[in-house]
Formats: structure tokens, sequence, C-alpha cells
């Protein structure tokens, strides 16, 4: 039968049972869709196709669940998928879809259908917390235009001239390390299209135990520039309003810098320091004393202790018999990664954009501000929990002794602002506490008790349109600086842009 396409285009009774019942029948998995409810496996003797004359009815359960529908029309037909015109109890029109689900194509389907019933859990919280207020809209669907997620739903409240975005972290497929990102990009979408309500701020719903970072980074937020709120759910469907003011701990750890006494003694053997003398090769010595040899950013020997490692991939312990196979891997990182390379192809040469932009802004940051001492400059620390972050995170002094974090990314991030913010908080907090100076880093170069400056620094059309979207809602305390290099930064790095905060090129 070819897939017929049209609102209503077969509601002849009999007509509708042959092609259902022959989708059935050429099925693997046949399942049946409805917004808002887990999908009902279509399995023998667990479902009935009723019929009289041009009505059809079609009623399944499972062992919890019953449901009824009046079948009124298809709406279309393609392999492996039937949409469905239905009548609910009291004649309300809805839709159905019955889908293969073991066809790689209904992927997308089941997955929208999660969606759909976690959008529904999620106007159930909004109904609960929010009584008085009308939901005046709810939509998991994908905006383009406006960087907006299917997979975050969202929603507008109001009341009277009042308004607040809201939006939802599902308990699986989301993130609430991206739920801010998102959620301020839709307070802000509001505000522009909502030119006759006020929006007040953002209310954002995350899953019970993950509400401790979102509150973190909310504190440092303009409370000038909007209101939040924040709700806990449970698996249970429970909501809870979280209070900020609880939430001031960090997760944050500041090891004492190697070469202080507080710290092991960093050695470097003849092997690796014979291998730091080759071209092209740069030598990181880290704040734990271990010492890691690179080649524009890909790291080829790290010391372990009292080891010595090598390998890109895989790495193997190393002794002086390994000397000349370490120095030609050496070699072929420096011939595959170059500015000057003719392969751009080559896995080698688009291996890890970020290191290498690290590695061009350790050796060349002067370039990015003259006031910022070349060294040390020291990698991610303090350390925290939090994964892989997608960012490079440096963190320098200038010459007023002012601490300056610098987040590195080479390629487009809709969450850098919300990343380098995580980073910031935590040296901002050692700083306060003088840890930096008593743990030996910085040596020789009097700190200043001041907020840090933030920097970040991207080619200049690798910086996400949202970025100074997000950067609007930051608290003014945060002194930020988005510095644009010029698209051939691997050849050297040349600063096309830099703007204070959210302000726009002229």
């Amino acid at each position: 039968m070819q897939p017929s396409e049209g609102s209503g285009a077969d509601t002849n009774g009999g007509g509708m049972r042959a092609s259902i019942e022959r989708f059935l029948g050429s099925s693997r998995r046949p399942a049946l869709l409805e917004p808002g409810l887990d999908p009902f496996p279509l399995e023998a003797e667990r479902y009935i196709l009723t019929g009289r004359g041009d009505t059809l009815t079609i009623q399944v359960w499972d062992d919890t669940r019953n449901l009824v529908r009046r079948i009124v029309g298809i709406e279309s037909e393609k392999p492996g998928r039937i949409e469905l015109h239905i009548e609910r109890f009291g004649k309300r029109a809805g839709r159905l879809t019955l889908v293969d689900l073991a066809r790689p194509t209904s992927a997308n389907v089941e997955r929208r259908g999660k969606r759909s019933i976690f959008r529904e859990e999620f106007r159930r919280f909004l109904a609960h917390e929010f009584p008085g207020w009308r939901i005046a809209e709810l939509s998991t669907e994908v905006n383009l235009e406006y960087s907006l997620s299917p997979v975050y739903p969202r929603a507008l409240l109001k009341k009277g001239g009042t308004g607040f975005a809201a939006l939802a972290v599902p308990p699986v497929g989301g993130s609430s390390s991206e739920a801010l990102s998102f959620g301020l990009i839709w307070l802000d979408h509001l505000r522009h299209r909502e030119r006759r309500s006020t929006i007040s701020g953002l209310v954002l719903f995350v899953p019970e135990g993950q509400e401790h970072a979102t509150c973190l980074r909310l504190r440092w937020l303009d409370p000038a520039a909007a209101q939040y709120r924040v709700f806990a759910y449970s698996p249970e469907g429970f909501t809870e309003s979280v209070d900020l003011a609880d939430y001031g701990n960090l997760d944050t750890r500041l090891d004492p810098c190697a070469g202080s006494p507080h710290a092991p003694d960093c050695h470097i053997t003849p092997l690796v320091e014979r291998l730091a003398s080759l071209p092209g090769v740069e030598c990181v010595r880290s704040s734990d004393g271990s010492v890691s040899l690179r080649v524009r950013g890909i790291e080829f020997v790290r010391t372990s202790g009292g080891r010595v490692l090598f390998g890109i991939d895989r790495m193997v312990e190393a002794s002086e018999r390994d000397a000349g196979e370490i120095e030609r891997l050496a070699q072929e990182l420096a011939r595959f990664r170059s500015a000057g390379a003719s392969d751009h192809e080559n896995p080698l040469y688009r291996r890890q954009p970020e290191r290498w932009l690290e590695s061009q802004v350790r050796a060349q940051i002067d370039r990015l501000d003259a006031s910022i001492h070349s060294t040390p400059v020291y990698g991610q620390v303090p350390a925290f929990t939090a994964g892989e972050r997608g960012v490079i995170d440096l963190l320098a002094a200038d010459v007023s002794g002012r601490l300056a974090v610098i987040e590195l990314k080479a390629s487009e991030d809709i969450h850098l602002p919300v990343q380098a913010l995580d980073y910031w908080m935590r040296v901002r907090w050692h700083v306060e506490r003088n840890d930096f100076t008593r743990l030996g880093y910085f040596p020789g170069i009097p700190l200043a008790n001041r907020p840090p400056r933030l920097l970040l620094i991207a080619p200049s059309l690798e910086f996400h349109p949202t970025t100074e979207t997000i950067l609007r809602y930051f608290s003014p305390e945060i002194p930020i600086e988005r510095i644009g290099l010029a698209v051939e930064w691997r050849r050297g790095l040349r600063v096309v842009f830099r703007f204070e905060g959210a302000r726009k090129p002229v």
C-alpha cells in the first residue's frame, strides 16, 4: 500500500482496520504511542480491535494500565509507522501513533514520546507549585533560531501582566549542568517576544540531588537582572522549593604546589630531560609535581611518581632503550601537527584542538594581555569533580597580583560562560582564603585579595551567538573579558576583538 498523507486520508472502518492489521502483521515490535503516556507494547492478547460500520475502537492494556480510544481516521501511513486521528472521552480529538520499535527510524519517535511524557509531568509540577498562574505555553519542540533544545521542556507562566520563564531537566537524557544556559536563553527570548508582559525571572526544576551545582551558579547571577527559583523533584513526582542560601559549599580542592614545603619534589629523569629538549616539544609541569611532554598540546610522555610513561592512545612504561621510539613519535607529531602541514584532515592535525590552543596561549600569553605574567601558568587548579568539561582552564597572575582565570575553547560551545563561572567561583573562594600563597603558588608574586579576572578566549568566529545573552545575566562583580582570535590561530595568536562582559561589537 502506498503511504497516504493528509488529514483524514482514510475514515472507512474496514479500510482502517485492514491497514492497522497489515501494519501489526509486518512489525517485529509494534507499540502504541500517545503523548504524555509511556508506550504500550502491542503484544498478542494485550490489545483488541473492534469495529462497527465506520467506527473502529482500539483497547490496549498492560499489567497496570488500560487505554481505550475510538479511531476516526488515518492521518498517514509510512513503513513502520501509522498516524491515527482519535476521539477521547467527551469527544475530544487527539492523535495516536503506531510504530515498529524494531526499526532504527523509530528511535526518534520513541524519544519524542518520552519527552512528551516528561512534558506532562512538568505541567503537573507547575500547576502544583504555581496555583493561580496560567501555563500560557509549554513546549519540547526544537527551536534552532533561538538555540532552544527539545531535551528540556520549557514553559511560560502568566498571572496578569507578570510572567516567569520555566525550564525542567528530565530525569534521563538531560543534564543539570546544561539547564542554566538554556534557561537564560529562554528567559531572554520571552522578554523580547512578550513585550506587553513583565517576565520577572526564571524557574528551574531539577532532579532531586542535582540541584547543588545549579544553586551555586545562581548565586553569581545579577539579582537586579532577574529573579530565580529552583525546585527539586523526586522520582515519585514530589516537588520541593530550594533555598539558594543553603548552597554555599564548593566541591573544590587546592593541593600544595610542587616545590612548596608541603608538596613532593618534581624529579626529571635524564630521559625526560633529553626528550624535553627536542624541537617542538613543550614541557608542562603540574602543580602535583608530575611532568607532561607535549607537541602542540598532544601529550606523548608523562611522569607518574618515579615512572616515565609514553604513548598517545595508550601509555606504557618507558626506559632508556625506548628513547629512539619516543623521539620518532615526537617527530611524527611535529610533522603532522603543524600549522604548515599539507593534510589538515589528518587525525593528528585535527585531534584535541583545545590542547593546541592551550599550547599557543602558554607560549604567547603576552599577545593576549601584556599585563599577565608569562610564568607560572597553571592548568586546572583548583581541582573539582565536574567530569569532562570540554574546556581548558588556565590560571595566571597579572602585574597587579590579581589572578586571571583563562577559559579556552576552540569550537562553538553554548555552555562556555556557565562552565567558566564554575571555575571562576572556585578560584575566588581560594583567593579569599589566601590559599594560593599559603600553598606555594605564584612564588615571588604578591597576590591581591580581589575577585579574579575571567578571560573567555576562542577563535573570533567560534563564540556561540548566545554567549552575550548569557553573560548579560552574570553578576557585575565578575570582571569578564571576551577575547576573539584570528582564524589562523595555529600559526600564531592575533587578537581581533576584546569586549568586556556582554558588550556587543559595534
